[in-house]
């Protein structure tokens, strides 16, 4: 099994990103989808959705880093990372994002990072910039329904 460093590119900091139950992902960019896309079923009418990036604000004038002010809804998160292992994983929200009223779809990763909705209820969350929303862990092996 190849090391979990080695199945991820862009890591902001692989000190504090990596440990030896997965990867988390920090976010690079949060959009709003604008305009609908469509999906039909031969893929002839497919199109991609229209995304808006959502909007940066410091809390301090002198702070590094900006945040989103999300209110309650739809979101798309994109990833500061690149997913280039050969393996599939298994992707899912961290604790400390499901904790404060936020969550994404857990999904299986076989190619590469695909973007994101993120739901936010109740009065919204607050999210820094590269904050680390999500984990990327290697799947385990289940039984098998028959």
């Amino acid at each position: 099994m190849p090391e979990l460093t080695d199945v991820v590119d862009g890591l902001l900091h692989p000190e504090t990103q990596v440990d030896e139950r997965g990867v988390d992902l920090t976010v690079a960019a949060i959009h709003e989808v604008a305009a609908p896309g469509r999906v039909d079923f031969g893929g002839d009418e497919l199109a991609e959705a229209d995304l808006e990036p959502c909007e940066l604000t410091r809390r301090n004038p002198d702070d590094e880093y900006q945040w989103w002010h999300l209110d309650a809804g739809q979101y798309v998160v994109q990833y500061n990372e690149f997913f280039v292992g050969e393996d599939p994983m298994h992707l899912q929200a961290r604790n400390k994002v499901l904790a404060r009223g936020a969550s994404h779809p857990s999904l299986r990763v076989d190619d590469h990072l695909p973007l994101v909705p993120l739901s936010v209820g109740g009065e919204g969350i607050m999210i820094k910039e590269n904050a680390r929303v999500s984990t990327l862990r290697p799947l385990v092996p289940g039984p098998v329904d028959g």
